[in-house]
């Protein structure tokens, strides 16, 4: 592989955020979140994320957090993955908006599972260029979100695991449902898990996504609200921060602020987890 000159613009520009985030702490001594994957993409792509913080996402506040948060959250999704596909050796998993995500090598399912990352046609180009090959059991789907004919081509018969991590706020409540519904009917069964934001976040913080431009059209306060737009979801957890995986490993300073967040119930909702059966 050869450098490549990223121009991406707003939401496709925050997975490049998490992306070096993973790289950057995957150089740690005790790593949250192993990801060799991460850091070997981070050295084929010219991309300074120093110059698009600014404000209260600056720089200089970013690397002492940022990594942290971000590996703290993929890793949960991972070990809920893991979890999942233990008691469901033969499901299907769709990964959607998987971006630059190196999950799928992470955790190295058997080919018993069929795994589908989907995003943006362009965002699965590059992901062509940056990570190997894989079995036949792994495909990738480059399409539009909200043109839902992508799922023709995901099997029916098995259980299914759908991950969305960092994706859906980008979208309108009315792509969300559409997509909810599509899974729901889709599987004979299966999980979702994907993290959501709170109201509070769309007024005050969301039109402008660590300076990419990016903006959140999505949020959810009451996890049990999803009802209204898919009544077959049921609810099994509701993360708090110090429940993230690698949540000790936080400097002590920023494990203090989000334990007194969690005493306002809109405050620990500002970012969070959830998993739901159907």
């Amino acid at each position: 592989m050869t450098n490549d000159k990223i121009q991406l613009t707003k939401e496709k520009k925050t997975m490049l955020m998490t992306l070096s985030g993973r790289a950057i702490q995957n150089q740690w001594k005790d790593p949250i979140l192993r990801d060799p994957w991460a850091e070997e993409a981070m050295q084929h792509i010219d991309y300074d994320l120093s110059k698009q913080l600014t404000g209260v996402a600056s720089w200089s506040i970013w690397k002492d957090i940022g990594p942290t948060i971000i590996a703290s959250r993929a890793a949960t999704f991972d070990l809920l993955t893991t979890r999942f596909l233990a008691d469901h050796p033969d499901a299907t998993v769709l990964h959607v908006g998987c971006g630059l995500d190196s999950r799928v090598f992470r955790l190295n399912p058997p080919a018993s599972v069929q795994w589908f990352d989907v995003d943006y046609p362009d965002v699965i180009a590059f992901r062509r260029q940056l990570f190997p090959e894989r079995d036949s059991a792994y495909h990738m789907i480059g399409a539009q979100l909200d043109d839902l004919r992508w799922m023709e081509d995901v099997p029916r018969e098995k259980p299914g695991l759908f991950i969305a991590e960092g994706v859906l706020m980008y979208l309108s409540e009315a792509e969300v449902k559409a997509l909810l519904n599509e899974v729901v009917d889709h599987f004979p069964g299966g999980q979702m898990i994907f993290d959501v934001v709170h109201p509070f976040i769309l007024k005050s913080a969301g039109s402008n996504v660590g300076g990419t431009g990016a903006t959140y059209k999505w949020s959810l306060d009451d996890p049990q609200d999803i009802k209204q737009l898919e009544p077959k979801l049921e609810l099994i957890k509701e993360f708090r921060m110090h429940e993230l995986v690698g949540f000790s490993q936080f400097a002590l300073w920023v494990r203090a602020l989000f334990r007194a967040q969690e005493v306002n119930p809109t405050l620990r909702r500002m970012n969070r987890p959830v998993v739901y059966r159907y």
